[in-house]
Order: structure tokens, then C-alpha cells, then sequence
């Protein structure tokens, strides 16, 4: 199995936390009273991590349908891009926000021009823009990977097998938030960032297309198009329509790499902190990667090609088809913000993230419909970001990653899609 994962030379380049630095090491705490690093959550000690999962994501251990060890990440432990922990120091009180939830310089009240680092290095529980000052955070931690392009698969599955599979090349152009070498100055339309997703297969859905702009303008709202080559058509799509399943998966695009919904589109507040366990790549923590650099530039991520780190990819796995059996799982402390879109036509009324205090990486996106009910769950796996060396001696921060999951699991239909996957 290996993925690949193509990226400019100076972008494919890790995400820090607001706090802590240095190597996955062996000093962290219990994950909880009765699980330690080491441990395995399964149907027989399912009891001993309530309150440390979303429920719905506990049941499926109470039901032997994830199995999962206890990793070992101590809370502080981050491997930080120099120039993002650089730009994250000399941006505390630089910004603040607007009426909408839009960064604004607090000296000038005017929308910055570039913004290296995290905008809010430091948060304050009691400020009543918390919340969107976390997401913020969350987004730039994301920017700062650079553009990209991406040969990945949406992988639609029931409870029993995989029953579907898309082949899309993604590629992303991110105008803030990238280092400074990387950043494309002339922006006329004053992007944040454009995205074009391509089906290369199925037969049936072969050349669809997607593209959307998102604008810095905190009043504009994104534009989409949808390209059917059946219909040889290209047609305008609602802002609203991005909470949608992607081509009937369960996965929208305003699930990005984990939450991409425009921040200005909702109202946010912070539900509090809680200490959580999260999926994580064992390998990853351990210091163990392959990245491959490429004679045109970037890195590509080399995956172990005998690894199986979905159910269905092992055939003696007796859970659901989806199960991150590859995987581990770090006690983490959380930021819980909650979002209600401005939007009435959006297809939830209410979205609750899980995002790591420390790295702002995002664990639990959990989707209601607007009468309150849970809907869908997207599950993310973290990395602690790795340090490589180019030929010419220059550093670059890179995800290190040995595999992927980002799985969107709908509640009451009982299915999932999982995302990043490339075989």
C-alpha cells in the first residue's frame, strides 16, 4: 500500500501546537485511571474509557468493532516548523476579530495581508470569541502545509464490506497562511484559497468535476461549480450544498481535512475542555516514516506496503469494515467548540469539533440535524509532524505519515466513507 502524495518542495511542511516541542518521548501519563500506553481498548475494557470517546465512537469498542492500543504521546510534545512557531510568538495581540468572526489587525481594525503562524497563540476561555479564534488556529495550522496536489480514494462502506471506491486527484492553491517563500503575492480576487477535485474512476463518474473559491472577504460567501461530463455541463452550486455527501458518499466538502466550513457562515461558541483519546498513527509517534524526495521537487510519503490499517484490508478482522485496525489511540486535552450555521439550508443545524489544544489538529466532528439528532461522526487521525532534509541540506517539516483515516460514519444508516487512502 502506498500513498502518494505529491507536494511543492517548500509546502508539504508540518503544523505546530501553541505550546511544547521535541520528540515523542516515553514520559507521558495514563491515558486514564486503568489504561496506559501499552494497553488495548477492546469489548473487555471498553468500561474503562467511558467518557474518553464520543459515545458513539465507544460503542464500537464495547462491541469488538474497533480494537485499538493505548499509544503513548505526552501532552507537550509537538515538532514545530521554525518559522510558524517564529510567526505564532509575534502574533500574540497582533489580531483580534470582527462582527462576523473575520481576523482583523487590531491596530488598524482592517483584514491582514498574510499571517504566518497561528493568528491566536493564546486563548482566552472567558473571551466570548474563543471559539472562532480555536477554529482560526485550526485553519492556519492546515495553510500552512502549502499547495498541494493529492491522488487519493473515497471509499464508501458498509458494516460488512467495502462496496465502492472513487479514484480523485485533489489539488489545492492556499494564498495566506503558507511560508513566506511560497506565498503568491498578486491575488486580485482576493482568494484564501481555490480546490479542484477530479473523478478518474468509476467509469460512470470519470472527468467530474468540482471547483470552489473561497474569499478572504468575510461577506462573500464561497463560489462552487460542478462539472457532470454526462450532462456536458458546468453548473453554479450553493454555498449550502457543500454539507452534502460528496457524489453519495457520506463525506461533504465542508469536511475537508477535517472541518472546511467557511468560519464567518456560522455562529461559534466554546463548550469548555475535555481530556479525550484520539486516533494516532503508533508509527508515526515511534519516529518511524518514509519520505521519498522527488528530483522535481517535494516529498512524497511511502507507505509500509504489507500494512493493513483498514478492516476490510485484513481478512481475518471480524469488526466493521471501516475499523481503523492499524491505528492507535493518545490521551489529549480538547478546546469543544460548537458551530449553528447562519445558513437554513444547511444540511446540519449544529457542528461540535474536537480540536487539540496543543497542535489544534482536529480528532471528532460531530454532525446534528437541526431538530438535535446525531447524524454523522468524522473521525481524523494526528500525526506528530517529522523533520527531513532535502539533497541541498534544508529542512522540511513533513506529516510523517504510514497511513490514513479520516472516516465520515453516519449514524443512523449505519455506513461510512473513509478518505486518503491510495493503493
Amino acid at each position: 500500500m502506498r500513498m502518494q502524495l505529491l507536494i511543492p518542495a517548500m509546502a508539504m511542511l508540518a503544523v505546530l501546537g501553541a505550546r511544547g516541542a521535541g520528540a515523542a518521548g516515553s514520559d507521558g501519563a495514563p491515558a486514564s485511571d486503568g489504561l496506559k500506553p501499552g494497553d488495548v481498548l477492546d469489548q473487555k475494557s471498553a468500561q474503562r474509557a467511558e467518557g474518553l470517546l464520543p459515545p458513539e465512537i465507544l460503542k464500537h469498542y464495547q462491541h469488538n468493532e474497533y480494537v485499538n492500543p493505548i499509544s503513548d504521546w505526552p501532552a507537550n510534545v509537538y515538532n514545530w516548523p521554525e518559522d510558524f512557531q517564529a510567526g505564532s510568538k509575534q502574533n500574540t495581540g497582533r489580531y483580534t476579530t470582527g462582527k462576523l468572526g473575520e481576523i482583523l489587525e487590531t491596530a488598524s481594525g482592517k483584514q491582514p495581508a498574510y499571517i504566518i503562524g497561528f493568528p491566536f497563540p493564546e486563548i482566552d476561555p472567558a473571551d466570548p470569541a474563543a471559539a472562532v479564534k480555536i477554529l482560526w488556529n485550526f485553519y492556519y495550522r492546515t495553510y500552512y502545509f502549502g499547495n498541494l496536489r493529492a491522488e487519493s480514494q473515497l471509499n464508501m462502506m458498509s458494516p460488512g464490506s467495502l462496496e465502492r471506491r472513487l479514484d480523485v486527484d485533489v489539488s489545492f492553491m492556499y494564498y495566506d497562511g503558507v511560508p513566506e517563500q511560497e506565498r503568491v503575492k498578486n491575488n486580485p480576487q482576493n482568494f484564501l484559497y481555490q480546490q479542484l477535485v477530479v473523478v478518474n474512476s468509476p467509469n460512470d463518474l470519470q472527468g467530474t468535476g468540482s471547483l470552489s473559491w473561497r474569499y478572504r472577504d468575510p461577506q462573500k460567501r464561497d463560489s462552487s461549480w460542478a462539472y457532470v461530463p454526462a450532462l456536458r455541463r458546468v453548473r453554479a452550486v450553493s454555498p449550502a450544498n457543500r454539507s452534502d455527501g460528496f457524489l453519495g458518499s457520506d463525506m461533504s466538502q465542508d469536511d475537508g481535512p477535517f472541518f472546511d466550513g467557511k468560519p464567518e457562515d456560522f455562529d461559534w461558541k466554546l463548550k469548555g475542555e475535555v481530556d479525550q483519546l484520539r486516533l494516532v498513527d503508533p508509527m508515526n509517534l515511534q519516529g518511524k516514516s518514509g519520505n521519498n524526495w522527488l528530483s522535481n521537487g517535494g516529498w512524497r510519503a511511502d507507505w509500509p506496503a504489507d500494512l493493513k490499517f483498514l478492516g476490510y484490508m485484513d481478512p481475518q478482522w471480524r469488526g466493521v469494515s471501516w475499523a481503523p485496525i492499524a491505528a492507535g489511540l493518545a490521551k489529549r486535552r480538547f478546546y469543544v467548540i460548537e458551530g449553528t450555521p447562519r445558513d437554513k439550508y444547511y444540511l446540519f443545524g449544529k457542528i461540535e469539533l474536537y480540536l487539540d489544544k496543543i497542535s489544534f489538529q482536529g480528532a471528532w466532528n460531530r454532525k446534528f440535524g437541526w431538530k438535535g439528532e446525531l447524524l454523522n461522526i468524522e473521525q481524523v487521525m494526528a500525526w506528530n509532524p517529522h523533520t527531513v532534509t532535502r539533497p541541498n541540506g534544508k529542512k522540511d517539516w513533513v506529516q510523517g505519515t504510514n497511513q490514513a483515516f479520516q472516516c465520515a460514519e453516519s449514524i443512523k444508516l449505519e455506513r461510512a466513507t473513509v478518505a486518503g487512502i491510495k493503493s
